[in-house]
């Protein structure tokens, strides 16, 4: 098998619409066409990959049963479209946070790189043909230690900067516009 390019995906306020610790299945609601630009770069072939913090179980806003619902609840929402995700991977730390084992520095916790890495490894992806697409500075810099290119959506990319390097591929006010345009580019 050979690797292939994907697209990782932020969750909150990517994928779905922005919430402040959404703790409940019903809290997910896909982005305003977000469906179909998703079933269009799977058509062309691309794995999409979630990558998320979530550090509301480090904290104890909520259980893993119910991060596992919401993301049952997520896939539903996207099947609607044809879209299925090739995986999702969460980091569930925080150095903040008051659940023993998941209250500590990471290196899953995006803008680090370890979630990429591991879907990389996993799922045979060609990390120099992906893009990273999220809503913070701490996506597209975990994005760019990974090598992939990067799309910055939403309110912040328009104004959002980071430190020195860290400048995003590409910056769009809407998801659904980036993703459009990495399909364009179909590499």
């Amino acid at each position: 098998m050979t690797a292939r390019g994907a697209v990782f995906l932020d969750r909150d306020g990517t994928v779905t619409e922005p919430r402040h610790y959404p703790a409940d299945p019903g809290d997910l609601v896909l982005q305003p066409g977000v469906g179909p630009a998703l079933r269009r770069l799977q058509d062309q072939g691309r794995s999409l990959v979630l990558v998320t913090n979530q550090s509301g179980l480090a904290r104890g806003l909520f259980s893993p049963r119910t991060l596992d619902a919401m993301h049952r609840h997520l896939r539903t929402l996207l099947m609607a479209y044809g879209v299925h995700l090739d995986g999702i991977y969460v980091c569930p730390h925080h150095p903040d946070g008051s659940i023993d084992g998941l209250s500590f520095r990471c290196a899953c916790r995006k803008p680090r790189a370890g979630l990429l890495l591991a879907a990389a490894e996993e799922l045979d992806i060609d990390l120099a043909s992906s893009w990273m697409v999220g809503d913070f500075r701490s996506d597209i810099e975990a994005g760019l230690r990974v090598g992939c290119r990067t799309a910055w959506v939403g309110p912040n990319s328009a104004t959002g900067t980071g430190p020195p390097g860290v400048e995003p591929t590409l910056r769009t006010a809407t998801v659904a516009e980036a993703l459009h345009h990495i399909a364009r580019l179909r590499s």
